[in-house]
């Protein structure tokens, strides 16, 4: 079964950076895109940012655009998600997620099928 698990979250004040990592298995992980999605206390779950199975087209919630960045390792079947000039408001618990068909990327909560557990980002004043 597929299985996706993040790592790399934490406690980082504000200007600070964390590289979320997601180590996915079970799927023929070339072939699908990758999507970061992170739920505030309180709020629902949002989408942060997304990327092809080649790694050749990403996206990016306005909120994060220009602050993170995301990648993949094919070889390594590993998605990251770098975040710079973290803000309080981006505090949230992190997933990383893949969608049900391969050769499908999207940025809707929806259109996707396969989650991690999620990992706490915190980020203090």
């Amino acid at each position: 079964q597929v299985q996706l698990v993040e790592s790399g979250g934490g406690l980082v004040q504000a200007g600070g950076s964390l590289r979320l990592s997601c180590a996915a298995s079970g799927l023929t992980f070339s072939s699908y895109a990758m999507g970061w999605f992170r739920q505030a206390p309180g709020k629902e779950r949002e989408f942060v940012s997304a990327i092809t199975w080649g790694g050749g087209n990403t996206y990016y919630a306005d909120s994060v655009k220009g602050r993170f960045t995301i990648s993949r390792d094919n070889a390594k079947n590993t998605v990251y998600l770098q975040m710079n000039s973290l803000e309080p408001e981006d505090t949230a618990v992190y997933y990383c997620a893949a969608p049900g068909r391969v050769f499908r990327v999207g940025v809707k909560l929806a259109e996707y099928n396969y989650w991690g557990q999620g990992t706490q980002v915190t980020v203090s004043s």
